[in-house]
């Protein structure tokens, strides 16, 4: 998910100037690459490129390429990333085309790599991956329009403030009026939503961390704010 982030930002906004991403020097995909096959890459790719690329669009605990456990020890962990960044390297994973080309259907992939991960963890703590032909179904009844505020207390990967996106799009209408927010207490999830949103071309949505319930991160006037429309799907296991 975090290489194919890197692959995309700096496919489509290395450089520029007025970016919704900031891209700082040396933590670029092109960076990465330069790490290949070196005896400490999990550890320079942490400290050149994740590290950098987090602290500049506050991008809390993003996954460690550092991990032992996950990415094994020595030659294992050098031949794994390298072979990683060797696929991403693919020059028909281009992500600088425009919008109507690779946009959607990079959001798809997105969203499917995101419940193989949610399957793969299995479920705990209340935290359930909601299939996407469910999340239509709720979109299709709650009906938004354009100029709406929508809100997610339990935003996850953000894949219903996404799907609310894309109804207005099927429509016709211009979801750019629409205004969504949301909110997540599980921080590596909360991750995942600000880099799903902007993989999606969603770039003003207001997704705050923190537990809902005890700390709501959206209030106005010392008072709750209101929405047009609120959609989630709650953690009913949890105590």
């Amino acid at each position: 998910l975090v290489m194919l982030f890197v692959k995309y930002i700096s496919d489509k906004w290395e450089g520029q100037p007025y970016a919704p991403i900031i891209i700082p020097n040396g933590a670029t995909f092109k960076d990465m690459i330069a790490l290949k096959g070196k005896t400490d890459i999990g550890d320079q790719i942490n400290k050149k490129i994740i590290a950098p690329l987090k602290d500049a669009n506050n991008l809390s605990d993003m996954p460690d390429f550092n991990d032992v456990t996950k990415l094994g020890d020595g030659k294992e962990m050098i031949d794994r990333l390298t072979n990683l960044i060797t696929i991403f390297e693919n020059p028909k994973l281009d992500f600088s085309k425009n919008r109507a080309e690779s946009d959607d259907m990079l959001g798809d992939a997105y969203e499917y790599l995101i419940k193989q991960f949610a399957d793969s963890a299995g479920k705990k703590g209340g935290e359930f991956y909601t299939p996407s032909e469910v999340v239509w179904l709720l979109v299709s009844l709650l009906k938004p329009t354009a100029g709406m505020k929508i809100y997610d207390p339990t935003a996850g990967s953000g894949g219903m403030l996404i799907q609310t996106r894309n109804y207005l799009i099927a429509k016709g209408e211009n979801s750019e009026n629409l205004s969504l927010y949301g909110q997540e207490m599980n921080l590596n999830t909360w991750a995942i939503c600000k880099m799903s949103m902007f993989l999606h071309g969603v770039f003003n949505a207001d997704i705050r961390k923190g537990d809902t319930l005890g700390d709501p991160q959206h209030p106005r006037g010392g008072e709750l704010m209101f929405f047009d429309r609120v959609i989630a799907n709650p953690p009913f296991s949890l105590k």
